[in-house]
């Protein structure tokens, strides 16, 4: 799914983080622009009360994914900076 910024003409996703610490499998639903054919950099900030495996900002590459009601990008591992 996505959805145009009109204000700043940004297109943004939503990608799916895992949640650590649930005791459980969780996926928390974040914005992200997508910056390649399988990479996004997320926007969304963290809450205070979750822990997520990686940081506003950072451009992580994804998969597209079934979930258990739902289908959608699923992040599997941050990209590192171009060298």
């Amino acid at each position: 799914m996505s959805r145009l910024l009109l204000h700043g003409l940004v297109n943004l996703e939503t990608i799916y983080l895992p949640l650590l610490n649930e005791g459980t499998d969780c996926w928390r639903p974040v914005e992200a622009t997508k910056v390649g054919p399988d990479h996004f950099r997320i926007v969304s900030e963290r809450p205070e009360d979750e822990e997520w495996p990686y940081r506003s900002g950072e451009v992580v590459r994804c998969r597209w994914r079934q979930f258990q009601d739902d289908e959608g990008w699923e992040v599997v591992a941050v990209v590192p900076p171009a060298v």
